[in-house]
């Protein structure tokens, strides 16, 4: 299994996951992130390992277009990154602004109403 595959996968699915279905759900985390083989995810679903497999694709497929459409992850990472430039600013230019820090770490962690 390709690595980077694994990681993409694995990074698209808590955003996009739940628009699959069930059974690609199923499919993509047992194969995905408990790396099971195509062959131990027929025997155990008692189903064709081409279906399997083409289950996967289509679930593959679908996570890629939807981030492609929509943006999540990627949005998501970059929105980290400027988290993390922020909080380094601070920590060097506002070292001893309590009340910033406890803000900044509100606003970080979605905690502000």
């Amino acid at each position: 299994m390709d690595l980077d595959k694994k990681n993409q996968v694995n990074a698209l699915l808590p955003f996009y996951g739940p628009l699959l279905t069930v059974k690609q759900q199923n499919y993509l985390r047992a194969y995905f992130e408990d790396d099971y083989s195509i062959i131990e995810i027929a025997e155990a679903e008692v189903v064709s390992r081409q279906a399997v497999s083409d289950n996967l694709k289509r679930g593959v497929d679908s996570l890629e277009h939807y981030e492609a459409v929509l943006g999540l992850y990627k949005d998501s990472v970059h929105r980290q990154a400027q988290e993390q430039d922020l909080l380094d600013y601070v920590a060097e230019h506002y070292q001893n602004d309590q009340h910033l820090k406890q803000i900044l770490d509100q606003l970080v962690n979605q905690e502000i109403n």
